[in-house]
């Protein structure tokens, strides 16, 4: 089971500017993210940048320009770091922030390091152009890219003491990641299909006319892209419903995090379900007034207390059956 960590080790100045470096790189390049760590208090949020900002190292060799033999080799050169990270060999002195900022979060929180590792295998898919003819096989990208930065996170933000049903919150966390990456597919799929990557399921593909893709401002003649988009999206609404029950087994600033975050995605999937064809005519997102709504209403606690009332009904439910 995992715990909140009370009091991680004071940081050293080496330390706190590896810190600040990976804090100015999430606020300039995930401003959703950003909007739901600024609750967590400040060892929390540093930690968080530092996933963060290794993370988006990862993800931007993926997404570069370069050969993929090249990126095949980065993104092993990128695990061999995890791997002193792991070792805990960087030293406080090393002159890459990221890592020195990695390894002080890893020792000072319960982060298990190995779904870096998982991330660095869904680049590495995407290096490979791989496809995904079923849901079942999209879970399985969705989960190195997505899940494991929810249990990522989890060991940052720990579990509530005598949380009931806390030995569940990693499974939560990782369905929330999920909720959270077929989102992120749906508002991006004309910006994919533009750099040659399909990620939804050819099988849904197919079944709602769309298997020859999205390489415009219109959907595919003939096809039901509504019905895909619907589709998809009821899906996604009952990753989220599932993966929010990890809401009541977290602190009250931790739990304001995830409800922030997920909020946001919540909304912009609201968005595309009213306009299913904005995703193929621009990047459907939310403005800043809305995102600081859903900050606020993560702070106020009210998601967490809809959850936990819905919980014991569906727990009940489940022993009637």
């Amino acid at each position: 089971m995992i715990r909140t960590v009370e009091s991680p080790p004071p940081a050293s100045a080496p330390v706190l500017a590896a810190y600040s470096y990976c804090e100015a790189v999430t606020g300039q390049q995930a401003r959703n993210f950003a909007y739901g760590i600024r609750l967590l208090p400040t060892p929390k949020r540093r930690a968080m940048s530092a996933l963060y900002a290794f993370s988006r190292r990862v993800d931007d060799i993926g997404d570069g320009a370069l050969a993929a033999d090249v990126k095949v080799a980065r993104l092993e050169d990128t695990r061999t770091l995890l791997d002193r990270v792991r070792a805990g060999k960087v030293e406080e002195d090393d002159t890459d922030p990221v890592a020195v900022a990695l390894s002080h979060a890893a020792g000072a929180f319960p982060i298990p390091l190995g779904g870096l590792d998982e991330l660095i295998d869904g680049v590495l898919m995407d290096v490979r152009g791989e496809t995904y003819e079923t849901w079942d096989d999209l879970k399985v990208y969705c989960r190195c890219v997505a899940g494991a930065i929810g249990r990522l996170s989890l060991g940052v933000f720990g579990t509530e003491a005598g949380a009931r049903g806390a030995e569940r919150a990693a499974e939560y966390a990782d369905t929330l990641g999920l909720a959270l990456q077929l989102t992120n597919i749906l508002r991006d799929v004309r910006e994919d299909a533009e750099g040659g990557r399909t990620y939804l399921p050819s099988d849904d593909l197919a079944k709602f006319g769309c298997s020859a893709g999205f390489d415009g401002p219109t959907p595919p003649e003939g096809s039901d892209f509504t019905g895909l988009v619907h589709f998809e999206v009821r899906r996604a609404r009952a990753l989220f419903a599932e993966g929010y029950r990890l809401l009541p087994l977290l602190d009250r600033r931790s739990g304001a995090c995830v409800a922030a975050m997920a909020g946001i995605y919540r909304r912009l999937l609201d968005r595309i379900e009213r306009d299913p064809e904005a995703v193929l005519r621009g990047r459907v997102s939310l403005p800043g007034r809305e995102k600081a709504y859903v900050a606020v209403r993560g702070l106020s606690g009210l998601d967490t207390r809809h959850v936990s009332r819905r919980s014991p009904v569906r727990q009940t439910a489940r022993r009637r059956t």
